[in-house]
């Protein structure tokens, strides 16, 4: 065990606390059977304080593949396992994640454990979908495994359940087949919000892949590039059909000036990447490295924002509601001089996961806002309070700011999972910076 300091990956908050390092399923249940409030953790990829405690065991040890059917696309790995590794393994062979983030550096069960969604959840829902057991160490030293027929209220529990269940040891998950590491995409270049909304819906079931770049800075704010993919089909493959990514080509030794990401500097980014496509249209043939894992391009690409880090909030809210919200989410933030400096724009389908899923049929907006002095997350607040309103919520793993009272509004179920974790953790041993604050633990 080892005292450190740590956070999630918007660098807010920090807390110190002792760490320990699974390295078996013997020793998850070692940890299990004689630890105190204590949180299991993967990478950190979460942005808020989902993932610390005062207390963690870190999973990052456990990162075998322990069995893979070739022919059905069935991988069984432990939770530490990241994805990126699961990618270098699968593409090879033909495979590919079913589900996956804008990173592939989270664990395996750190995307079990916040229910991960995609570019494809408007077709395919989210990772949950995919997943058909989990076997988890439970805080008395007990394994249980379930699926959605044994033990169904803890697997849905835990599927979004930001580890306050039990500790994830295996997931049992289907990958997609492909026929190449490629995907035909199209590229088109929106004027407006409203245009940008209308070309996300109208293209839903054509294409499995959809997200919009947002410039939310400019006075024509709203304006985007919406990205649109499939896999290449068997009579489209290239010479090299399965090539695999490289490693991030830069990376940020320390958090950068605070000046870098000011309003000015990164107002002036997002014109000159908005301009970089000339025409409205542009379809192409692009690896998925770069078409999923954009940001990975640079390591540790979080310190741009500095040592005071960043908050990224992340809304769902439901098609009718969406551009009114969005519109007086930006403007408030703009007024309040907290622009974001990243957005991004995708759609939710009608599959939904556990209790404490995420996705509701709708949009969902990601903001990345520089922390600065803190003003921000009382703006934050109050925002929150209008998207309440409009039948919207916010995801849990990328908060830091949601209120106890606003967090039991949006998520209707919030009561059904509490009486599982009783069930299965009942001295709730199981908690976290995050889970504290919102009334969970």
């Amino acid at each position: 065990m080892i005292t450190c300091r740590t956070s999630g990956w918007g660098n807010y908050p920090v807390v110190t606390c002792e760490r320990s390092t699974a390295r078996s399923r013997e020793s998850l249940i070692r940890y299990a059977q004689n630890s105190g409030h204590i949180l299991p953790q993967g990478n950190c990829r979460s942005y808020g304080d989902a993932c610390i405690s005062s207390s963690i065991v870190s999973t990052l040890a456990l990162d075998r593949l322990l069995s893979f059917d070739p022919d059905t696309g069935l991988l069984r790995a432990e939770a530490g396992l990241t994805l990126e590794k699961i990618i270098r393994f699968a593409i090879p062979q033909g495979w590919f994640l079913p589900v996956t983030p804008g990173t592939k550096h989270p664990t395996i069960g750190g995307c079990v454990a916040a229910d991960i969604h995609g570019k494809n959840h408007h077709l395919d829902g989210s990772l949950s979908q995919f997943i058909d057991a989990l076997e988890i160490v439970l805080v008395d030293g007990s394994v249980v495994c379930c699926s959605r027929t044994q033990e169904p209220k803890l697997f849905w529990a835990t599927l979004g359940g930001m580890g306050l269940t039990g500790f994830v040891y295996a997931i049992t998950l289907r990958l997609r087949k492909i026929s190449s590491a490629f995907l035909q995409t199209r590229s088109i270049k929106t004027q407006n919000l409203a245009e940008t909304c209308q070309v996300l819906i109208d293209t839903q079931n054509d294409y499995t892949y959809s997200v919009a770049w947002l410039d939310c800075l400019s006075r024509h704010w709203g304006r985007g590039l919406v990205a649109l993919g499939n896999h290449t089909t068997p009579d489209d493959i290239p010479e090299d059909p399965f090539p695999l990514h490289s490693t991030a080509r830069f990376n940020l030794p320390m958090p950068l000036p605070r000046a870098l990401v000011s309003r000015p500097v990164t107002s002036l980014f997002n014109h000159f990447y908005y301009r970089k496509q000339w025409h409205r249209q542009v379809d192409d043939k692009t690896h998925y490295d770069r078409f999923f894992y954009p940001l990975d391009f640079v390591n540790n690409w979080n310190r741009v924002y500095g040592n005071r880090g960043f908050l990224q909030y992340q809304l769902a809210v439901p098609f009718t509601e969406a551009e009114r919200i969005i519109t007086h989410f930006v403007t408030v933030l703009r007024k309040n001089g907290n622009g974001s400096t990243l957005a991004v724009l995708k759609t939710f389908g009608k599959k939904y996961g556990g209790p404490l899923s995420f996705p509701l049929q709708g949009f969902t907006l990601a903001l990345d806002i520089p922390f600065g002095d803190g003003k921000v997350i009382a703006v934050l607040q109050n925002l929150t309070s209008s998207l309440l309103e409009a039948g919207g919520r916010v995801y849990l793993a990328k908060d830091a700011v949601v209120l106890k009272e606003h967090f039991r509004k949006m998520y209707p179920r919030v009561e059904e999972f509490q009486q599982i974790k009783e069930l299965y953790d009942p001295e709730c041993r199981l908690r976290s910076i995050q889970s504290d604050r919102l009334g969970l633990t």
